[in-house]
């Protein structure tokens, strides 16, 4: 009993020891409450009052390589952003699409792509005012705008998307990769130059041509289509053969030719060209032109034409007989497809109708507008009898 009575503040031990150790880890937790509460930000004391070693905040001054750790989960959101910004910052500010060709800035910096510059320029000279910015309102023509060729190298670099098969290329490798490598570009038979008329993908030509009748067709059915493909090459060849014909005559005339804008003297003035007096074959000549044959409001429409006039100055003892054509000068890069015309002048009839300048499309005629003249070269035959 005593032994056990012994025992017993020993046999308390166990228990008194796990007691006293949960009172001093009591202790130590309160001891490290405030550090724990403390957070990264504000680390507390460790016993004997030290400073824990905590690494420091991010700066935002640091070095790239630290923001790269930072930021690295949403690098692939933020370089699609970036895109999407760069095309806001890069697009033309009339039509908002990226440029595909030169770009144009005004003198504050504002880009505009080719085609829209030369439509504000063409819009101006048939509204008789002074073309100016969409944004800044500052004047623009092609000796006050220049080219800026930093922003055409960063579009080229651009993503754009194929319009056959919607996947994305750099625009300078997209018009190669339309027209050689994608395998939904629209391609024809082999066998069009007799009649097949199948256009589809390029990775459905190998199937069509295996399964096309016209190679299996008879010789009469053959002739039957060849002869419709003969009538359109027909009319190809008699204008050449024509031009051809022309410049076998004794008597040729050519001279480079420039079209000056005038207003009428109308209440609503209408914009017409004239060019000075000029001499061939030994007769004085003007040519007028009009745009849209002297339409009310031409800048409202988008389709845009240009008519001329060949005038006749000089008295004449005898009928003239004349055939003749304008083509581009030589230093204009408008297209224009050359048609022969004909008449016969004389004192009393010795102005042509209006007949159609052929311009290509409205483009090429807003680039004549657009200039401050426009230059072209007239040839003039005489047929002799």
């Amino acid at each position: 009993m005593s032994g056990a009575e012994e025992r017993e503040p020993g046999g308390g031990g166990p228990a008194a020891s796990s007691s006293a150790a949960a009172s001093s880890s009591a202790g130590l937790g309160e001891a490290a409450g405030p550090a724990a509460a403390a957070g990264p930000e504000e680390p507390g004391l460790l016993l004997g009052g030290a400073r824990p070693h905590a690494e420091p905040a991010a700066d935002p001054d640091a070095p790239p390589k630290k923001r790269l750790k930072v930021a690295g989960a949403g690098g692939a959101e933020g370089s699609v952003k970036l895109e999407e910004r760069l095309y806001s910052v890069l697009c033309c500010t009339v039509c908002l699409d990226l440029p595909k060709a030169s770009v144009y800035q005004c003198t504050n910096g504002h880009l505009m792509c080719a085609g829209c510059f030369i439509h504000l320029l063409a819009d101006a000279r048939l509204k008789e005012e002074q073309a100016t910015c969409p944004n800044c309102r500052c004047e623009i023509s092609k000796s006050l705008c220049c080219r800026n060729l930093a922003v055409e190298k960063a579009v080229s670099e651009l993503p754009s998307e194929c319009g056959f098969c919607m996947r994305q290329f750099p625009r300078s490798l997209l018009e190669r990769h339309q027209k050689e490598e994608c395998q939904d570009r629209v391609t024809q038979c082999r066998y069009k130059r007799i009649g097949c008329p199948w256009q589809g993908p390029f990775h459905e030509l190998t199937v069509h041509e295996a399964e096309c009748t016209h190679p299996t067709k008879t010789g009469n059915e053959l002739m039957e289509i060849l002869d419709e493909m003969d009538q359109t090459h027909k009319k190809e060849m008699q204008l050449y053969n024509s031009i051809f014909s022309l410049l076998s005559f004794e008597k040729i005339g050519y001279t480079e030719v420039q079209f000056r804008p005038y207003r009428t003297d109308d209440f609503i003035t209408r914009l017409y060209y004239e060019t000075p007096r000029f001499t061939v074959l030994n007769q004085t000549w003007v040519l007028k032109a009009r745009v849209n044959d002297s339409e009310r409001n031409p800048n409202l429409s988008c389709k845009r034409t240009l008519s001329f006039q060949l005038i006749l100055k000089s008295k004449i003892s005898s009928p003239m007989e004349c055939s003749f054509l304008l083509l581009k000068g030589p230093y204009d890069d408008v297209k224009i497809n050359p048609v022969i015309y004909h008449f016969v002048f004389t004192n009393e009839n010795n102005e042509t109708e209006y007949v159609p300048l052929p311009i290509i499309d409205s483009v090429e005629c807003n680039k004549l507008l657009a200039a401050k003249n426009i230059n072209l070269r007239l040839f003039i035959f005489q047929i002799q009898k």
